[in-house]
Formats: structure tokens, sequence, C-alpha cells
């Protein structure tokens, strides 16, 4: 059996394993406890971003939690622990990448796009955080610019968790499902449909124009 399709799928497997066993209730049930110090928070939560790829939780519970307990002044570290988290699942896709041709058409979208710029783009649209990460791997895309486009694509999402998660007295399952007001996803997401529209067009004229040259 193909090694790297092996390693996936047991990945994949432990991730559906732990996503059933666990839930994110788990740690909201506890987030009073953990925001009451703010050591036992930061400590908590950066524990919380290295485990949270093999849950397959959102990355907003990250800012949420963050939020919680520290308050708006909070957003740069939700954002530091929500790039942290990333990286995890976007190395093992790297790793175990194969010359498919998913792989091909990754590295051809990555090279109209540039690679900062397609990242950010992906984390602005309303896609499963670890969908981006792998796709990210699987393109082969440099850890520097995947770091970046991340950071900068997942901010809207960081103060949006955060904000949600400083107004409220106590958190529930009910904030997590509310952080994200459906005008705020779509604004943000017509952000990241507007940043490939250039690069985009770009490619569709330089290909119209080799066609008009060539006849």
């Amino acid at each position: 059996m193909n090694r790297p399709r092996l390693v996936a799928g047991l990945a994949l497997a432990v991730v559906v394993v732990a996503a059933f066993a666990v839930s994110p209730a788990t740690v909201i049930s506890h987030a009073t406890w953990v925001a009451a110090d703010p050591v036992r928070l930061v400590v908590a939560a950066s524990l919380l971003a290295l485990v949270r790829p093999l849950l397959a939780w959102p990355t907003t519970l990250l800012a949420l939690v963050v939020g919680y307990g520290l308050g708006p002044v909070g957003i740069p570290f939700a954002l530091a622990l929500i790039v942290l988290t990333s990286i995890p699942p976007f190395l093992f896709a790297r790793h175990y990448r194969e010359a498919t041709r998913l792989a091909e058409v990754g590295e051809q979208t990555v090279a109209i796009t540039g690679s900062v710029r397609g990242v950010t783009a992906s984390r602005l649209l309303p896609v499963p955080s670890d969908v981006v990460s792998v796709a990210a791997g699987v393109a082969n895309v440099r850890l520097g610019a995947f770091a970046l486009g991340t950071a900068i694509g997942e901010l809207p999402w960081a103060i949006a968790g955060v904000v949600a998660g400083a107004s409220v007295e106590t958190l529930t399952t009910e904030s997590l499902q509310a952080i994200v007001r459906p005008e705020f996803a779509v604004l943000v997401a017509l952000a990241g449909v507007a940043l490939l529209v250039p690069p985009v067009y770009r490619r569709y004229r330089s290909k119209t124009e080799a066609t008009t040259d060539a006849n």
C-alpha cells in the first residue's frame, strides 16, 4: 500500500475518533476556572492550540476562550494561537503530499494568486481552517508565506471570536455557534473574493492576449 496514503488514512481515523470522543463543550465547561488566572489561561490556551488539529475543533474556539479571559487585549495572542494551531496539519499535508493532479492544480493556483494572497483569501472565506491548511500543504506553499497569509486572513475571525468571548458573562456552546453574524461572514468572504479577482483577471487577460497573438 502507498505509504503516504496509509499515513493520511490513519491520521484521518484518529481525528474522526477524537472528534467524536471529545467535544468543544468540554473546554467551554471549564472556561470560567481557566479564565480566573491569566497565567493558567495562557498555558491552557497554548496547549489547546497544539492538540486542536487532532480534535477537528474550529479555530475560533481559541479566540472565544482568550476573549473570555483576557478581553479585547487578547486579540494578538488569539491570532498567534490560530496561526500556531494551523501549522501542524499544513506540515503534515506538505510532508506526505504526492505528485497527483490535485497537487498540480494547487501549485498552479498558487502560481496565479501568489502564496500569501492565496492563503489570505482562502482564510477569509468561510471554509474550515484545517481544509485550507491541508490544501496549502498539498500545494507546497512555503511555511513563511503560509503563516503570514494565515495571520492576515484569520485576523477578522480572531477579532470576532475575542469580541464574542469578551461580551458574555458565561461561555456556553451557544456562544461558539453565535460568534459570527451572517452579515459579517458575507462581508469577509467578499473581501476574500476581491483579493483573488486581480490575479485571476491578469491571468485571463494574458491568456487572451497570447491567443490573439497566436492567431
